[in-house]
Parts: structure tokens; sequence; C-alpha cells
């Protein structure tokens, strides 16, 4: 489930979701795909912490200049 794309991994866990509230599944068929969803939800957070890591921010420092620093630095 590593591989997926943080698209892919989206939308299965939407799927889910979607199969889960409206109630039809069984319980071995609902905590199966409870399961899965947890799994795709750590896929997808840990997609956007490595995203989140690699983006950089342009900014003006005190004397005017520009530099790079880290999302987190600019929030």
């Amino acid at each position: 489930m590593a591989e997926l794309k943080f698209e892919e991994a989206l939308k299965k866990l939407e799927k889910i979701v979607e199969d889960l509230e409206q109630g039809d599944l069984s319980l071995d068929e609902a905590l199966k795909k409870y399961q899965e969803g947890i799994e795709l939800s750590r896929v997808c957070a840990q997609r956007l912490e490595s995203a989140k890591k690699k983006i950089e921010v342009l900014s003006k420092n005190k004397k005017g200049e520009f530099e790079l620093k880290p999302l987190e630095e600019t929030e």
C-alpha cells in the first residue's frame, strides 16, 4: 500500500467511508474496511508530511534580501 500515490489512496479512502456510511456491510466486512481505511489514512498523512517538508517559501529577511525558509518558519 505504500506505493500508492496520494490521490489513489485518498480516492480509495473516500470509497471506504462511503461504504461504511451506507451501513450495508456485515460486521466482519465493516471491520476489514475500517482497517484498510486506517492504513490508507496513514499513507495519506505520510505523503502530505513528505510534501510539506519539500515546500520552501521565498521571503524577505530584515535586510530586505530574499531567502528560502522551510514552510514551518513562515507560519
